[in-house]
C-alpha cells in the first residue's frame, strides 16, 4: 500500500468540495420561448375564426385585440401549449382593414400577430345567376336592329310614377292599350321604370312582384312585334343626381345588383328587348363623365354576367345629360363590351326649351309658341323662336351622326316632345298647334336622315290610355308622316 501524503489529500477534498459549492450558487440563465404560429391571418370580407397556436415556457400569457371587429378566445392562459380562435366579423365597407394581437408572456415578453381583412367588394348580395350563352333570337347587330325600327313612343309617368303605376294619373298599362299603340303606326316602345321604390334599401333585392309585373308589361309588347326600351329612369335620382366620386362606389354596387335582377327576369325575352343603362345622368363635367362611364360600365358587366340571351342582347348608354352638345364634347368614348357591334348611344331633344316646355316668360327670354319656317306668327311676334329652328336641328343631329352613327354606333333619340299651349286661343291657338305638328314631323324625318332612332314622350295627351284612341290626331299624324317621309 502507498502512503499518501495527508497534505494532498486534503488540499484535494478543499477543491472538490469549494467547486461543489460554487456550482450549486451559480444562477441558471432562463432562454424565453414563446411564440404564435401563424405570425399573421388573412380575413375574407365576409369574416370567420381562425386558429392560432400558442406555445410557451413561462408562467402565464395573455392576449389583446386593438379592433373591436377581432376577437380572440381564451384571452389569457397557463398552459404551456393553447390554441386560440380568432374571430373576425363581416366588413360592410369597401376598405380594407387591419388589426394587430399583443399577446405577453409573464407581464414582459411580447409578440404581435398581423390580422387583415378585405374590404366588402359588393355593397349588397349578388344576384347573378349565370347560365350558357344562348344566342337563338339574338342575330341582329345594333345597326341591324336599329334598321328594324321606325318609331317610338314613351309610356311616360306610369312605371316610373312616385307610389305606384297609377300614381301620376295614368291607369295600368294593358295589351290592348299596347295593340293600340300598334295600330296608331308606332312598331317600338320605351318603358321608363322605378325600381329603387320597391327595393330593400339594406340588400338592393327588388320586389318580385314588381318585376313581374314590370316583366308582363314586356311581355305585352313583345306579343304584338314591338321593339321595347327598357331603362332605370329617374328613379328618385339616386343615380341621375350623383355622378361624383363621392357616390361612385355606392351607386356602382345598386347598378350591379338592380340590372342583375332586371336581367335575369327579362333574360328570356329575344332582340326585340333592349336594356338602357339610365335616363338623363346630370353630368357636365370630364370628372363627372368618367363617374358616368363606370356606372355603364358596371351596367355592361352585369347584364353579360347573367348569360343566356343577354349575352348578346343590344344595350343603350346615355350621353351626359342627354344633351347633345354635351355629349358630343364630354363622351369621347363608348364602355367596354365583350360582344362587338351590340351598343347604342341614346340623347333626347327638347331644343329649343322655350318652345317645348318653357311655361312662362322670363328676363333672358320668352315662351316660343311658333317654331319652324312658314308657322310665326304676324300677331304675337314676341313668341315666335329666335333659336333652335331647323337649321339647329339639323347640325345638332348631324354631330351625333358623326360622331356615333358613322361609326357603327346607332343613336337612340330616347324623347322628345313639345307642350300644348292650350292657353291660347282662336287663330293663335291654329297656328300654335300647326307649328308643334311641324316639330314633330322635322324632328321625326331628321332624326331618321341621321341615323337615330325617335321615341315620342307621351304620358297620355297623344293617346287616351283609357279608351284606346287618339287624344292628339294632329301631333300622331306630324309624327308618322315624319317617320314615313311625307
Amino acid at each position: 500500500m502507498k502512503n499518501y501524503n495527508p497534505l494532498i489529500i486534503l488540499m484535494v477534498l478543499f477543491v472538490i468540495v469549494f467547486s461543489s459549492s460554487c456550482k450549486d450558487k451559480e444562477p441558471v440563465a432562463t432562454i424565453p420561448t414563446f411564440s404564435s404560429t401563424p405570425d399573421s391571418l388573412k380575413y375574407a370580407a365576409t369574416g370567420g375564426n381562425d386558429t392560432l397556436t400558442v406555445t410557451m415556457n413561462g408562467s402565464s400569457w395573455a392576449v389583446s385585440s386593438n379592433q373591436t371587429w377581432c376577437t380572440v378566445s381564451p384571452f389569457t392562459s397557463i398552459k404551456a401549449s393553447n390554441k386560440l380562435v380568432v374571430t373576425t366579423v363581416a366588413n360592410i365597407s369597401t376598405i380594407a382593414r387591419t388589426a394587430i394581437l399583443t399577446l405577453i408572456m409573464d407581464q414582459k415578453t411580447i409578440i404581435h400577430v398581423n390580422i387583415s381583412q378585405a374590404g366588402k367588394s359588393e355593397l349588397y348580395p349578388s344576384y347573378k345567376d349565370s347560365i350558357a350563352p344562348d344566342a337563338s333570337g339574338m342575330n341582329s347587330t345594333a345597326v341591324q336592329l336599329a334598321a328594324k325600327i321606325k318609331v317610338g313612343i314613351n309610356i311616360g309617368n306610369t312605371l316610373e310614377a312616385t307610389g305606384g303605376e297609377t300614381g301620376w294619373g295614368n291607369p295600368l298599362i294593358t295589351n290592348d292599350l299596347i295593340k293600340a299603340i300598334k295600330q296608331k303606326g308606332f312598331n317600338a316602345i320605351r318603358l321608363p321604370c322605378d325600381w329603387n321604390q320597391y327595393a330593400d334599401q339594406t340588400t338592393a333585392k327588388i320586389s318580385a312582384t314588381w318585376l313581374t309585373r314590370v316583366k308582363q308589361v314586356v311581355q305585352y309588347c313583345v306579343d304584338n312585334d314591338m321593339y321595347v326600351i327598357m331603362n332605370i329612369h329617374w328613379d328618385g335620382g339616386w343615380l341621375e343626381n350623383n355622378c361624383t366620386p363621392e357616390k361612385q362606389v355606392a351607386n356602382n354596387a345598386k347598378q350591379k345588383a338592380f340590372w342583375e335582377q332586371i336581367a335575369l327576369t327579362l333574360r328570356g325575352f329575344d332582340e326585340h328587348v333592349l336594356f338602357a343603362s339610365a335616363n338623363e345622368p346630370n353630368v357636365s363635367t370630364a370628372a363627372q363623365m368618367s363617374v358616368l362611364m363606370s356606372y355603364h360600365q358596371t351596367f355592361i358587366n352585369a347584364v353579360r354576367s347573367t348569360g343566356g340571351k343577354n349575352a348578346y342582347r343590344t344595350l343603350v348608354v346615355q350621353g351626359p345629360s342627354t344633351d347633345i352638345a354635351t355629349t358630343n364634347s364630354l363622351m369621347t368614348s363608348m364602355p367596354t363590351d365583350n360582344v362587338a357591334n351590340k351598343l347604342m348611344a341614346e340623347v333626347h331633344y327638347y331644343t329649343p326649351w322655350n318652345f317645348c316646355g318653357m311655361t312662362a316668360d322670363a328676363s333672358w327670354g320668352n315662351m316660343f309658341y311658333y317654331w319652324g319656317a312658314g308657322f310665326h306668327s304676324t300677331t304675337d311676334t314676341a313668341h315666335n323662336a329666335t333659336w333652335g329652328e331647323e337649321s339647329d336641328l339639323n347640325n345638332f343631329f348631324l354631330l351625333m351622326k358623326n360622331k356615333f352613327v358613322n361609326k357603327g354606333i346607332p343613336v337612340v333619340l330616347g324623347e322628345f316632345g313639345a307642350i300644348r299651349r292650350d292657353n291660347l286661343t282662336g287663330d293663335a291657338l291654329k297656328l300654335h298647334l300647326a307649328s308643334r305638328a311641324y316639330f314633330f314631323k322635322y324632328v321625326t324625318k331628321q332624326a331618321i336622315a341621321n341615323g337615330l332612332l325617335p321615341f315620342f314622350w307621351d304620358t297620355g295627351s297623344l293617346i287616351d290610355r283609357s279608351k284606346y284612341k287618339i287624344a292628339d290626331q294632329q301631333a300622331l299624324d306630324g309624327l308618322i308622316q315624319g317617320a314615313t317621309g311625307l
